[in-house]
């Protein structure tokens, strides 16, 4: 039986990725600090034998005595609410986290998964966006402690991995939904179904022309234990390439409701960016994944959530 520390893993896709690997009949360390984390995420968990919850913040070093076979590092607050209320200890996680945890990979042999984002790539200049892409980022912007955050972690983590042949891999996670997602999310899907199901207008910032390429996050989850398994040390884009404007998915998600409110428009924030999607040639080739569950399917399963 493998052992895998997951850190996050109370969150939105950190607990999804628990119940993964239990199902793959590994042994799971959860780790989380629970400041954007929830305890009731993991709550059908507490009496599963194979599965450790630590309340703990991977910006000090965590004394863990076991064997780790594979680490998955998805701690970091993601959501836009949080770049302006906890900026400083974004940064922090992506630096001293990241680096406590290569550090405990390179002291276990761990294969270590760092999970970045498509925020690397700013508001980007190229389309789609490939590995290969250095990206369009404001440093000082709103958005930059977050970007910025993502892009030391890659970049400490190929730092450990040349210097200390460290057995990494870094995904670049594109936009995800589904069940879980905090209602205060500030990310569009938890934005628009909380709005839809209570049959208020939905709120689209500047003329919804915008562009995001949606991933349900069973996919997404397959894509990163994929990845894991994988010799891969390069970057790796896991997404969903159906790209659709903002206004597209308003309207469906109005339908799928049977939510009639028009649509209220608000001014688009700083650095928002205007298109989304990713190229998943690599993940096709090195991986053998792509995703799998329809834009149509994946929302109705997130409905059943936020109806509950």
């Amino acid at each position: 039986m493998k052992t895998a520390l997951v850190c996050g893993a109370a969150g939105f896709i950190g607990s999804h990725l628990v119940d993964f690997l239990l199902q793959k009949n590994y042994h799971v360390i959860g780790l989380d600090n629970f400041v954007t984390g929830r305890k009731e995420n993991l709550s059908h968990l507490a009496e599963n034998k194979n599965f450790r919850l630590i309340e703990w913040d991977i910006t000090n070093a965590p004394n863990i005595s076991e064997k780790i076979d594979e680490i998955y590092n998805l701690a970091s607050p993601a959501s836009p609410v949080d770049f302006t209320k906890r900026p400083v200890f974004i940064l922090q996680t992506a630096a001293q986290g990241q680096t406590h945890m290569l550090e405990l990979a390179k002291n276990t042999n761990a294969r270590i998964l760092f999970a970045s984002t498509s925020e690397v790539y700013g508001d980007p200049l190229q389309h789609p966006q490939v590995e290969s892409y250095w990206g369009n980022v404001n440093p000082i912007g709103i958005r930059g402690c977050y970007d910025e955050a993502k892009r030391f972690g890659e970049a400490i983590t190929m730092a450990y991995h040349r210097l200390h042949k460290v057995n990494t891999c870094i995904a670049r996670i594109f936009n995800t939904y589904g069940s879980r997602m905090r209602p205060e999310d500030g990310r569009v899907i938890p934005n628009f179904f909380s709005q839809a199901v209570s049959k208020q207008s939905l709120s689209i910032y500047g003329d919804g022309k915008q562009t995001r390429s949606l991933c349900f996050v069973s996919d997404l989850v397959a894509g990163l234990y994929a990845l894991m398994q994988s010799t891969s040390h390069e970057p790796t884009n896991l997404g969903n390439p159906r790209e659709m404007t903002i206004l597209e998915l308003a309207d469906t998600i109005n339908k799928i409701t049977g939510n009639t409110a028009p649509h209220k428009f608000l001014p688009l924030p700083p650095d928002d960016p205007k298109q989304r999607c990713p190229s998943i040639d690599r993940a096709k080739t090195t991986l053998g994944w792509e995703p799998k569950v329809g834009l149509e399917e994946g929302l109705k399963h997130t409905l059943e959530y936020f109806n509950q």
